[in-house]
């Protein structure tokens, strides 16, 4: 029943936007040419984004175009889940911020229904922006059909993060680059037997841990989430359940029972001092980087899957997922030059070397985020950008319903990881699961 209602949800959805959808081809009615001395200074733009942390940065580089521009920016900062309630409300008969963040899990949704401005005049006259400069993958998730919808924003890369208190309290080595997932696992054993007393845990990792947990094993070990076309899971596929059992068999034994990850966030767990180690993406930092005990923590890369058992990282064992945020306009923005000219702005070189530098995220303008390294003093956070130079990046998979078969996966495996036996079998109901949503798609 929860499938079927999240699959009925996501399709009424889809079926609501197209209803009210315009042609897909508008470019706010012009040829692309924004010029900056033409925008309306008496205009504002309501912008719309998720994460407080980016508040400041973002904000520094929209005043410097405002001051340009006479154009006033109003960002929003609206929390993940109510993000989307309200996008969603704004797209079926509301009101739409006029730029404002897109995600991957929903870029197909809002494109499709033709709610997103079409940018490909604008890009085409504009000499900052040159799509080759950014990362494929990303540009990708924004396009459909030859057209681009959103500009990329910015990329991301998962790292280990360990607290060196409980480290050295229990006189357990650091973790370092030399790390396999065997060597991992061990040291999470190590650590939950000797907190067993003080409710410390080695590790962490929840249902809805994705990318930022479980997905990177599953790639690792070669398995996969989707196949290439989309068409059909991978979740049943023997080397993504290899990889799931052994999460099952020898990470879930050294994690706070699942109940109480669902209760208390493992971040929060592990800022509390509850948690060894874990793993984290780059889009968190400065989460990290603000707390209380941010001098105890420390970053390393990723840990690899020694597949050869030659004990060194050869080519393809180091896996990280890899994602990337867009900046879109909605199609039916009263003010399209202008909410092109501010994403250009964003996602301009500029714009990106300035993300970079105040500590934004890492940038999706290749070659722009070695500033964002050096924006933490004394946290070194070097191990975000390494894994790019020595690992292999996996773009996050997305199909036209991501939201719904991602969704499931956090409720569907909390069985696997209160009874961690069942994983194979859960497993292959995720695989039917999401066959059944990828076959309306």
């Amino acid at each position: 029943m929860k499938k079927l209602l999240a699959l009925l949800l996501a399709m009424i959805f889809v079926v609501s936007l197209a209803a009210c959808g315009g042609s897909g081809n508008s470019s706010g009615g012009n040829n692309g040419e924004v010029n900056i001395d033409t925008l309306d200074s008496g205009a504002t733009l309501e912008v719309d984004i998720w994460d407080n942390n980016q508040l400041a940065g973002l904000k520094t580089i929209a005043d410097e175009w405002s001051a340009q521009t006479g154009v006033k920016v109003n960002i929003n900062v609206i929390s993940w889940v109510e993000y989307w309630t309200l996008l969603e409300a704004g797209a079926s008969g509301g009101e739409m911020p006029d730029v404002f963040w897109m995600h991957i899990n929903e870029a197909q949704k809002y494109m499709r229904a033709d709610k997103l401005l079409n940018l490909n005049d604008y890009i085409a006259a504009d000499d900052a922006i040159d799509l080759s400069n950014y990362y494929e993958g990303i540009v990708n998730i924004y396009s459909l059909d030859g057209n681009s919808y959103a500009l990329p924003k910015d990329h991301d890369t998962i790292a280990l993060i360990y607290n060196k208190a409980i480290f050295d309290k229990y006189g357990i080595e650091y973790p370092d680059d030399t790390w396999d997932w065997e060597k991992y696992a061990a040291v999470a054993a190590q650590i939950t037997e000797a907190g067993k007393a003080d409710g410390v845990y080695g590790t962490a990792m929840n249902t809805n841990d994705g990318q930022d947990g479980w997905y990177n094993l599953i790639y690792g070990w070669g398995g996969k989430l989707i196949s290439d076309d989309n068409k059909t899971s991978g979740m049943d596929d023997p080397k993504t359940i290899e990889a799931m059992t052994w999460l099952a068999d020898t990470l879930i034994p050294t994690m706070p029972n699942q109940s109480v990850m669902a209760d208390t966030d493992p971040d929060v767990l592990f800022m509390s001092g509850k948690i060894g180690m874990m793993l984290q993406g780059s889009w968190m930092v400065n989460s990290f980087y603000t707390a209380e005990n941010a001098a105890d923590y420390t970053w390393a890369q990723i840990p690899y899957r020694d597949a050869n058992g030659n004990g060194q990282c050869d080519e393809g064992e180091r896996v990280t997922m890899y994602n990337g945020l867009g900046w879109a306009a909605s199609a039916d923005t009263q003010h399209p030059n202008e909410a092109y000219s501010l994403i250009s702005a964003f996602c301009s070189k500029e714009g990106q070397l300035k993300q970079s530098e105040l500590g934004v995220t890492m940038a999706a303008y290749k070659g722009c985020s070695d500033a964002f390294v050096s924006a933490f003093d004394g946290m070194d956070i070097a191990p975000f950008l390494t894994v790019e130079e020595n690992g292999t990046l996996i773009q996050h998979p997305a199909s036209r319903y991501t939201t719904a078969w991602e969704g499931n996966f956090t409720t569907g495996f909390v069985k696997a990881w209160q009874n961690p036996e069942t994983m194979a079998d859960v497993c292959k109901e995720m695989a039917d699961m999401m066959n059944e949503i990828l076959a309306t798609e």
